[in-house]
């Protein structure tokens, strides 16, 4: 490798564009996205993994810590927090201290662990639907009940649509007392919504009015349109009550592309719970981390990784403009969310007349592209796509999903 690595190569070249067009060949890569068994040739537009390489700035860190070559017990040390919370602070108005963070290996393992140091088996817990598929796993193995406010869909005369919130109801479920907690998905998965500050106080009123404490997923914060805000939960509760109670999940692992390398943080300003859930986490056994992430956090929550990350956002909503007019022209009877955050829009299938699951192993086997299907997160007649590839590879797999479904109204 030449002096200063691939990173740097990378860095000096500042054509973002041109890095995020290059097709990685990531087969044999141990790949869960591209790697699980799938018929030959296909384009995976499934799990939300990035086909793009990370900022080079994380990879020029990580290039710094594996050419030390030991990579013992890791200490989380005072940089490590000051990444954080400078980013939080400076980027989105968030103010929470190290004293509040609990590290841990992810969103997920985080959020089962705080379902179990809040809950009892048998207690409710209020999910939005359609929403993040494990949220559902996460519930059930903690042995409480999935208790649904769904959201209230809301569509437009360009056939796209979104979603709102269905206050009157979610009042109704946090005023029973069994009901313990709220899972806020803040930006939704799949809905495509990157909730208001307007719209999160409401959620704050009802639910203090009512002691439900709300666990707020943030895991895709950074990843909303250029023209785009994101409020964090946290502001929000704050200006509700002045003794913050929330739980607040975060990690760079979505915006940054290094889920593998296994990195999140929980913030609870209330030190009662906060006790709890670092017990849970270390009962679950997810209290450990790897130097990896810790390297690549405050590489990402740096003024290098941010510059990356807002070309990053500059392309995904370049691709979903592209696939909202591809879909409009060649898909007129399937319509499209509006997305707001994430790069996962979610498709309205129904007028197809087949259940989005099979629709999902047909479209896998006939015309080799996966997406996911609705039924995952609580709601059929729908798909999942995934756009955060190449614009060609995009394109190839949307010319090929669309030749399917016109293939079955042809017939």
């Amino acid at each position: 490798m030449k002096k200063g690595g691939f990173a740097s190569e990378l860095r000096m070249k500042m054509d973002y564009k041109t890095l995020f067009d290059a097709e990685i060949d990531r087969l044999g890569s141990g790949s869960y996205k591209w790697d699980s068994p799938a018929p030959e040739g296909t384009i995976p537009l499934w799990v939300a993994d990035m086909d793009f390489r990370t900022a080079p700035a994380v990879i020029e860190a990580l290039e710094r810590r594996v050419s030390h070559g030991v990579f013992g017990y890791t200490l989380v040390d005072d940089g490590y927090y000051k990444a954080l919370t400078d980013w939080f602070l400076t980027r989105h108005g968030y103010s929470f201290t190290r004293d509040q963070v609990i590290y841990t290996s992810g969103v997920v393992p985080a959020i089962s662990a705080i379902i179990k140091a809040l809950t009892r088996p048998g207690d409710g817990v209020i999910v939005q639907t359609p929403v993040y598929n494990c949220f559902f796993s996460s519930i059930r193995n903690n042995g409480c009940r999935i208790v649904e406010n769904p959201l209230i869909r809301q569509d437009f005369d360009d056939r796209t649509f979104t979603y709102r919130m269905d206050y009157q109801h979610l009042e109704e479920l946090t005023a029973d007392a069994s009901n313990r907690l709220l899972l806020l998905c803040n930006p939704h998965n799949p809905a495509g919504r990157a909730w208001t500050s307007d719209e999160l106080r409401r959620v704050a009123e009802i639910c203090r009015r009512h002691g439900v404490r709300v666990v707020s997923d943030e895991i895709h914060c950074e990843l909303t349109a250029p023209d785009t805000a994101y409020t964090p939960y946290g502001t929000v509760d704050s200006d509700v009550n002045q003794r913050p109670e929330a739980i607040v999940c975060l990690s760079p692992s979505k915006a940054f592309n290094t889920a593998g390398l296994q990195i999140a943080n929980v913030v609870c300003p209330d030190d009662e719970v906060k006790a709890l859930v670092d017990k849970a986490i270390n009962i679950n056994e997810v209290c450990d981390v790897n130097p990896f992430g810790v390297v690549a956090l405050k590489a990402s929550y740096s003024p290098q990784g941010e510059e990356w990350l807002t070309a990053l956002r500059e392309y995904l909503f370049e691709n979903y403009r592209f696939m909202l007019v591809y879909l409009l022209e060649h898909l007129p009877l399937c319509k499209v969310t509006r997305l707001e955050a994430t790069y996962l829009p979610w498709v309205d299938v129904s007028a197809c007349g087949i259940p989005s699951e099979a629709i999902e192993e047909r479209l896998m086997r006939q015309a080799r592209v996966w997406v996911n299907a609705g039924e995952m997160y609580g709601k059929g007649g729908f798909i999942r796509l995934n756009i955060a590839c190449p614009r060609t590879r995009l394109e190839e797999g949307l010319r090929r999903m669309c030749g399917w479904f016109n293939s079955l109204t042809n017939n």
